[in-house]
């Protein structure tokens, strides 16, 4: 069977931003938290169709249109733009939004996530570090800021961040699935897998947990294992052609000892996950 590299990446490609970086992964999934803003709830991506965000966009634009300073819609608008990946749009109405309430740790968390989803790095880890406080941390903002620190090659800070963010929330898969790809960034793959495998433990497991730590164990050089992992997502073809990729590029490197992690990881456009939506928990 021949390889193209749509097909052959799709163990490679899990985790990827959604939000963002991105987690981050990713994204972070949270439960439906009431927003501190108002009545109406940001939603978890969980579950939601590219429909569902459609119908959000039909039901918010004109809203906001409407009153673009009523912080709930401005809030629940921009979440579907970012979904839908009108990110410019998206942190458009988010920057508004945090002008006119800067202290709300809500719109803070979503606006930091919208700038680094915009690439925007360094000043969404400053206002992702303004929308929880020492006192009162939130996991969400945590890792998500261990994902941008990731995006910036700052691996070992970015452990750091999320484990705090596990002292909180011991085993969150998000988390750990987080701290996992982050070890494997800085070429520590015992580690990598480790925090993957805890991820993996969790019902029901997420997909791309499963693939992430597929991705690690391939990279470790256990093909067989790789594949077999694989296998409990993609048809057993697909799980096939996307190891006999990875050991490919990685024979091009050398070893899986001696590899370059970070080709692979990039080439896949593997990272740790922003996340999507504050948590007013």
């Amino acid at each position: 069977m021949r390889l193209t590299p749509s097909r052959s990446a799709r163990l490679l490609a899990s985790a990827a931003l959604v939000t963002a970086i991105a987690a981050m992964a990713a994204g972070c999934q949270t439960t439906q938290s009431a927003a501190t803003t108002g009545s109406l709830a940001l939603v978890s991506p969980e579950n939601r169709s590219e429909a569902d965000w459609r119908r959000d966009l039909a039901d918010y634009g004109p809203q906001y249109r409407a009153n673009p300073d009523k912080i709930d819609v401005a809030l629940r608008y921009a979440q579907a733009l970012r979904a839908t990946g009108q990110r410019a749009q998206a942190l458009a109405v988010l920057q508004r939004a945090s002008i006119a309430r800067p202290h709300d740790k809500v719109v803070l968390g979503e606006y930091g996530r919208a700038l680094a989803d915009s690439g925007d790095f360094q000043q969404a880890f400053d206002v992702l570090g303004r929308a929880h406080s020492p006192d009162q941390p939130d996991w969400h903002i945590l890792s998500a800021q261990g994902a941008v620190l990731d995006q910036m090659g700052h691996h070992n800070d970015a452990q750091r961040f999320y484990l705090t963010a596990l002292k909180i929330v011991p085993d969150e898969p998000s988390v750990l699935s987080n701290l996992g790809l982050s070890y494997a960034l800085s070429h520590d793959l015992p580690k990598a897998e480790e925090a993957l495998r805890r991820a993996a433990t969790h019902q029901p497991v997420d997909p791309r947990v499963r693939q992430n730590l597929a991705l690690v164990v391939g990279l470790e050089g256990r093909f067989a294992d790789a594949e077999s992992i694989a296998r409990a997502d993609l048809p057993a073809d697909e799980a096939a052609a996307n190891v006999a990729y990875l050991k490919q590029m990685l024979a091009q490197q050398g070893s899986p000892q001696k590899a370059n992690v970070q080709k692979p990881l990039a080439n896949a456009r593997v990272r740790p996950e922003i996340g999507h939506t504050a948590n007013s928990e």
